[in-house]
């Protein structure tokens, strides 16, 4: 009697498993989410929750001490040390509620040019995945964005980084805190809201 029950316990058990159909991402997610901890950093001083009050002000800070810089709709900054080849970085944030919600991040090489290897996309979306793994810590994994090919994706918590080429010359980083279920219209805060 026992053997049956063990038997039939484990075949319901093959059976649970077989029908869990969420993917391993799906799986970490949820995980991390349910782990309760927060990771809000980002980078040179910025962070998810960070109000757009608070925004402005860090990057008028930074920009009086030459760090950053606006160009056109977004903040620049000027990689020197970071990667193996000085790069560009642009960003500016999603406000929610008049908090970062996501921070999208576009990255290129200086020197870029389609004939060098070593400054092409592929290798500035690896370069940037040792970085980050330098910062937030190892645990990227690989896996295969719909649209733009090879990903890599690291969560902790409410924060998700996928890394993922942009076009021929650009990588993007996409930093979100995955706790906040995003309201349909977001309209960026201008910097006459954050005063």
């Amino acid at each position: 009697m026992i053997s049956r029950i063990l038997i039939f316990l484990t075949v319901c058990g093959f059976i649970f498993i077989s029908c869990d159909r969420r993917s391993d991402y799906q799986k970490l997610l949820e995980a991390e989410l349910a782990s309760g901890e927060r990771h809000d950093t980002l980078f040179y001083g910025l962070s998810l929750g960070m109000t757009s009050k608070e925004f402005f002000e860090h990057c008028y800070k930074k920009n009086q001490e030459g760090l950053f810089f606006q160009s056109g709709a977004t903040v620049e900054y000027k990689m020197k040390d970071e990667l193996p080849f000085e790069a560009t970085m642009h960003f500016y944030p999603e406000f929610q509620d008049t908090k970062i919600i996501e921070m999208p991040v576009s990255f290129t090489y200086n020197s870029w040019a389609p004939w060098n290897k070593r400054v092409s996309v592929d290798s500035l979306q690896v370069d940037l995945k040792n970085l980050f793994e330098n910062w937030y810590g190892p645990g990227f994994i690989r896996t295969e964005h719909p649209e733009r090919g090879v990903a890599f994706v690291k969560i902790d918590g409410n924060r998700r980084i996928v890394i993922v080429k942009q076009d021929e010359k650009t990588a993007k980083a996409l930093f979100t805190d995955m706790s906040i279920e995003k309201k349909e219209t977001n309209a960026k805060p201008t910097s006459a809201d954050s005063k």
